[in-house]
């Protein structure tokens, strides 16, 4: 019999030990196709204090329930974000966020997770590819703190955590017990290009048309989303928000973000729609 080739004889060895001849190497992960970054900035503290509506005036608003810097006050400039201290990941967000305080039977209610994603959608794939960083220092409410009802000025949403059942309403909602209140809130993404924040605190910025930004408004920027969690649940009718119903939800965004992170940001996770965690890597 003729001598078997080394190449049999390792066939023979790996058929009879049951492995592979040859191991794959895994193909490189592809991206997740989701133009997104996020920061998670926890709740940091509370005071009738509004910088952007009420500058300098300490006192003058009902109570907000501010996240990231922790800083922010009546008094707070972009400097003083930029040089204080953020509970945010990543700490590199010094931004200030702040929303109208959540109680139940007037006690107090914080969130217990607090999200803040930057997006890329809303608008044609064209212009999420030219889609700008904030400016530094830019200012943006969204939302209507004096609502008397439900309507068309009312963009938050309320629902349930865990709880996919309960339909999204514009009001509170009931959660079943276990699950959480959410509040979801989309800031608008079209910038005017000129100013930083405008008399009414709403004008510079306005939300797309048609999937476009309008020619008033022509640069896009990123979508925030705020996504807050409450812990609680079930009949809502001892809740109020320090602005009045769920449907006076707003929210206040005042950017201070270092420029070049967020160029960064934008440039590699919102322009070429890949999602990236807190990191600002693809996740």
């Amino acid at each position: 019999m003729p001598a078997l080739r080394p190449i049999l004889i390792l066939t023979l060895l790996a058929a009879l030990l049951g492995a592979p001849l040859v191991q794959q190497q895994p193909a490189s992960a592809e991206p997740v196709r989701v133009a997104e970054f996020l920061a998670d900035c926890p709740y940091s503290h509370r005071l009738p204090d509004d910088p952007i509506v009420f500058p300098g005036l300490p006192g003058a608003s009902h109570m907000h329930s501010f996240f990231g810097s922790r800083v922010t006050n009546a008094h707070t400039t972009v400097t003083d974000l930029l040089n204080g201290p953020s509970n945010c990941n990543p700490a590199v967000d010094k931004s200030s966020y702040w929303v109208p305080t959540l109680y139940n039977n007037n006690a107090p209610v914080e969130p217990t997770i607090t999200t803040f994603y930057y997006l890329g959608e809303g608008v044609r794939p064209d212009i999420t590819a030219r889609i700008q960083p904030f400016p530094l220092g830019l200012r943006i409410v969204a939302g209507n703190a004096r609502a008397t009802g439900p309507d068309a000025t009312t963009i938050a949403r309320w629902s349930c955590l865990h709880a996919g059942h309960v339909v999204a309403s514009k009001d509170f909602v009931t959660c079943p017990s276990g699950t959480m209140l959410e509040s979801y809130l989309d800031f608008p993404q079209c910038w005017n290009g000129r100013d930083l924040d405008s008399a009414d605190h709403k004008s510079h910025m306005a939300y797309p048309v048609g999937d476009q930004c309008p020619s008033s408004h022509p640069v896009p920027v990123p979508k925030l989303r705020q996504v807050l969690r409450y812990p609680v649940s079930g009949n809502p009718a001892n809740f109020r928000l320090a602005s009045g119903g769920g449907f006076t939800m707003h929210g206040d965004f005042f950017n201070a973000w270092p420029v070049a992170e967020l160029e960064r940001r934008v440039r590699d996770c919102i322009r070429p729609i890949i999602k990236c965690g807190a990191d600002g890597r693809p996740s």
